[in-house]
């Protein structure tokens, strides 16, 4: 799950995706980061934390981290929350193999309309933005078990 901040939407997205794997008995491993690093080492926003509480998720233990080129081998999936951040991953990738690993979040619940996930930090809405991850991440255990 990846970010611009890896501070908002993708550690929702990480605890939302580890509920349902666990729920699931999945066995996935799931992470976030973010392209930009500028969080390096910080706890998610208070409010992506909060949203998350109120629906019964500690992302409190997530720690912010840089997207690493290596990542693209080290995961079999890798989910963007927009086209900026897409783009981004897609630019480190050595391969076709793997630029097809990234995916858009939201073409999970509208396919093919490379929808971002707005990002809260200044305009807040962090309830609706759990709420379209939560749907897009259903869809995604769906598609992709």
């Amino acid at each position: 799950m990846v970010c611009l901040g890896n501070i908002c939407r993708s550690p929702l997205a990480h605890g939302i995706l580890q509920r349902e794997i666990d729920d699931k008995g999945l066995g996935w491993e799931v992470d976030s980061a973010g392209t930009s690093g500028w969080h390096v080492g910080e706890q998610p926003d208070a409010r992506s934390i909060e949203v998350a509480m109120q629906n019964g998720i500690n992302i409190t233990c997530q720690k912010s981290r840089k997207f690493l080129k290596s990542d693209l081998e080290d995961f079999d999936l890798i989910i963007a929350m927009d086209a900026q951040n897409y783009q981004d991953i897609c630019a480190l990738s050595s391969s076709e193999v793997e630029k097809k690993k990234v995916k858009m979040l939201l073409n999970y619940s509208y396919p093919g309309e490379n929808r971002a996930v707005p990002d809260p930090y200044y305009s807040g809405g962090f309830d609706y933005v759990y709420d379209l991850i939560n749907d897009a991440v259903k869809k995604l255990i769906e598609v992709e078990s």
